[in-house]
């Protein structure tokens, strides 16, 4: 029994759409785009949501910003997510003090993964924040 040409045309179609989509799926969701470690002092961490419940944090980067040849001191904010429960318990006993964070970034973001790209997989140090530095 042969298959007729539209048969054919329709499979192979429906063969290229379901690689695209997967593709896509595989590098927005499951790819990693880019690691790195952030340092700062941990603003809040905590456990949110209302169907899956993330782990969301924030670091307070602080800095010098050269804008026009103005010099002015700044702080920029990293938000994070953890997915790994050994991690989130670190961080959950580490608010207030200075953190160094190593983290993967996705290109997009998962309910059950959190609320941010930037997915923090290892505390690196958490140290005690010196008030007269």
């Amino acid at each position: 029994m042969q298959r007729s040409s539209k048969t054919k045309i329709i499979t192979i179609v429906s063969a290229v759409v379901i690689v695209a989509l997967a593709t896509f799926v595989f590098f927005r969701f499951c790819f990693v785009y880019s690691t790195g470690v952030n340092a700062g002092d941990l603003n809040y961490f905590q456990k949110e949501g209302v169907v899956f419940k993330t782990y969301e944090g924030k670091v307070i980067q602080s800095g010098f910003k050269s804008a026009a040849g103005v010099n002015r001191l700044q702080s920029n904010e990293f938000k994070f997510s953890v997915t790994d429960k050994a991690v989130a318990d670190t961080l959950m006993r580490a608010s207030g003090k200075h953190v160094e964070l190593r983290w993967k970034r996705y290109l997009g973001t998962l309910p059950w993964r959190g609320n941010s790209q930037y997915v923090v997989c290892e505390v690196m140090s958490i140290a005690e924040i010196n008030p007269q530095d």
